[in-house]
């Protein structure tokens, strides 16, 4: 899996977010978009995604040197954000067995199984609007990261996390990362120790254009 931008950018209004973004990502490696609050990494993240379209530019999404067409780009990708809203009028269990009926389960994975490995057994039928905020996170993280797909997107993976959920993630993506193309929108060094490669969001701001 390759991800192509040519000179992407993306405003609102008259501000542009970013603009003038040439590179490319590949499966296999993993990336931290970077910057303080409000320069634009959940919007680059978006875009990355498929859900925003840039508003300069061209972005092209390839798998074995093909293009994949952007209404197509959704099977390929994974995502979790504090803006991504779960259904909470499900259990966790019925949460997980809707989702993974639109994303296929990595191999050796069973939905029945994955209450255990979040450390959330014993709440595998409680409503998710009666769960605190670190126990929604850790589920927006297993639904992305136990998904079968090309492209892992994470914005703040820790956020309303404690310390114990904080080692939990760690573990959950470096156990489950396989050779997935990852990136990870954040400004805490803690979130990103897995990354090594870095895009600074805020080098490709420009002002009003």
């Amino acid at each position: 899996m390759r991800i192509v931008l040519d000179n992407i950018g993306r405003r609102f209004n008259k501000e542009w977010i970013f603009r003038g973004v040439n590179t490319e990502f590949l499966a296999g490696n993993a990336y931290a978009i970077l910057g303080s609050n409000g320069t634009g990494k959940s919007t680059f993240l978006k875009v990355l995604s498929g859900s925003l379209t840039p508003s300069e530019g061209k972005i092209a999404f390839l798998k074995d040197n093909k293009e994949i067409p952007i209404d197509q780009v959704f099977k390929e990708v994974s995502m979790a954000a504090p803006y991504i809203d779960l259904i909470e009028e499900y259990t966790l269990i019925e949460a997980l067995e809707f989702h993974f009926c639109f994303k296929p389960i990595s191999e050796n994975l069973k939905v029945q199984d994955i209450p255990e490995l979040m450390g959330l057994e014993k709440h595998r039928n409680k409503l998710l609007k009666n769960f605190s905020s670190g126990m929604k996170q850790r589920v927006k993280l297993v639904m992305a990261l136990l998904a079968e797909t090309s492209i892992l997107l994470i914005d703040e993976p820790t956020i309303n996390l404690d310390e114990d959920g904080i080692r939990w993630y760690k573990d959950l993506i470096k156990n489950y990362s396989g050779n997935k193309l990852i990136l990870i929108g954040s400004n805490q060094a803690l979130e990103y120790e897995n990354c090594d490669q870095f895009i600074h969001i805020e080098e490709y701001k420009t002002g009003k254009g």
